[in-house]
């Protein structure tokens, strides 16, 4: 399947009257699909639900809801008399009958720990047939949680296969991930926190935009890897929350604290707590507060004996981010590596706990040799007084404390032509300069210097 660059395409508004004239098939009629019928019949489209277990069949079908969720019920009758919401078994015809089609079966847990396919491949074959069956153009959105690639490498395949037609061509392909809250999805229906369409054509990004216009007039349009993983993160930080503030209540409670005061003061904190920052791949985390705070917290719960297994391997899994860096600095065999930014993090000249010392004081261990470049620190920066910090911690900067001074250039173009291999620890302008116009020599990038690096073949990034 081709893939067409329109993310970087402003969403058009679509005329409502275009928005609500689609009939749309919903396949599996679970909790995601019976909210989903009921709410795209809300916006004015006739929707088709199918399923296997005639019990929720014929429950939507008399407009009464197969669950207990607030409001659904209520939909779901006037959607009924109506005359836009009707049930079905033969996904097949449903699909022969409808412009677009929401799938939303059922992906349990298999054997392995992985995600069981056996749903999806089975509507797939069926929804083949239908497709085979119609000369239109047809949508195929993917509503169920599933590994990044199945919809392209699962879906797509059987559907192709089946009907002798092509994806991106004869039907449309999208994964569109549902962000709806048990007992209050019909609002988060109507006021989504984002709508993603994750798709590889436009003609398909069109109609998606279309059916969301009345409740979003700016979707997020992007590929179909990207939205089946964001599914996947949005759960996995929901559930990181859980624990984190339970494992605050937890030490909190025999220190006779109020865990719930600390965190309704924490969560007041949209800048720095409750915001994306922090939240972009990149490198290690040091400074003068985070590497010592978190040994401090585990210290804290081990002499109360308190058990805080997601705070305690923090440190471990900072750790495995530093190991990696070495790792990628190693495959490469270079002899000479220059380092683009020391501090811990950009404009400070602050080294304590600083990551990169680190792996730098790995590479000096094997005779590698060093040049490094920091915008805020030179030869004649003080160590000293930073060196307390290192004795029970990080110990990279007490390792080159005394090679500093000959390591650091005073130019940055000297570290990069004197290399065999760069290592990027800062995202700056002059970073970015000297590295753009070098490209001959390979870059280690820890920090995303470019938006898009995968238009620069030199450059190996840390997470992407």
């Amino acid at each position: 399947m081709e893939h067409q660059d329109f993310t970087k395409v402003e969403a058009r508004i679509i005329p409502a009257t275009q928005a609500r004239n689609l009939v749309i098939s919903v396949a599996g009629l679970g909790y995601v699909g019976a909210v989903s019928t009921a709410c795209l019949a809300s916006l004015g489209h006739r929707v088709i639900g199918i399923d296997v277990d005639r019990r929720k069949m014929a429950s939507i079908g008399r407009g009464q809801s197969p669950i207990h969720e607030d409001g659904l019920e209520e939909l779901l009758r006037q959607g009924v008399a109506q005359g836009r919401i009707r049930t079905g078994e033969d996904l097949a015809r449903a699909v022969r009958e409808s412009d677009v089609t929401f799938v939303s079966v059922g992906t349990p847990t298999a054997s392995d720990g992985g995600c069981d396919y056996g749903y999806i491949e089975q509507a797939a074959r069926s929804m083949a047939v239908g497709l085979c069956q119609k000369s239109g153009f047809h949508v195929f959105v993917m509503r169920c949680s599933i590994p990044p690639g199945t919809t392209m490498g699962v879906l797509v395949p059987i559907l192709e296969k089946m009907s002798g037609k092509k994806a991106g061509r004869d039907f449309g392909v999208c994964f569109n991930p549902e962000f709806l809250r048990e007992g209050v999805a019909i609002d988060d229906f109507r006021n989504p926190p984002k709508t993603v369409i994750g798709t590889s054509d436009f003609r398909t990004a069109e109609i998606m935009q279309g059916i969301y216009q009345p409740v979003d007039r700016s979707p997020v349009l992007t590929t179909v890897e990207v939205a089946e993983t964001i599914k996947y993160v949005d759960n996995v930080w929901h559930a990181t929350k859980v624990c984190f503030a339970n494992e605050v209540g937890r030490l909190c409670k025999p220190l006779e604290v109020d865990s719930h005061e600390v965190m309704e003061i924490f969560t007041q904190d949209t800048k720095l707590n409750l915001s994306p920052y922090y939240l972009k791949p990149g490198f290690a985390y040091g400074g003068s507060c985070l590497p010592k705070e978190v040994r401090a917290v585990s210290h804290i719960a081990k002499e109360l004996g308190v058990s805080l297994p997601l705070i305690d391997n923090l440190d471990r899994s900072n750790r495995e981010q530093i190991e990696q860096a070495l790792a990628m600095v190693l495959q490469t065999g270079a002899a000479r590596v220059g380092v683009l930014g020391l501090a811990f993090k950009p404009g400070t000249d602050d080294l304590r706990e600083s990551p990169i010392l680190e792996v730098m004081a790995g590479l000096k261990d094997i005779g590698v040799q060093l040049s490094a470049h920091d915008c805020a620190i030179t030869a004649d920066t003080p160590m000293d007084g930073l060196k307390a910090y290192t004795k029970h911690g990080s110990q990279g900067l007490e390792k080159l404390a005394d090679a500093l001074p000959e390591i650091l250039q005073d130019e940055v173009e000297t570290v990069v032509t004197q290399s065999d291999v760069v290592v990027v620890c800062h995202a700056n302008e002059p970073y970015r300069k000297v590295i753009a116009t070098h490209p001959e020599i390979p870059v280690i990038d820890l920090v995303r210097l470019f938006p898009e690096p995968s238009t620069f073949s030199h450059l190996n990034g840390i997470g992407w």
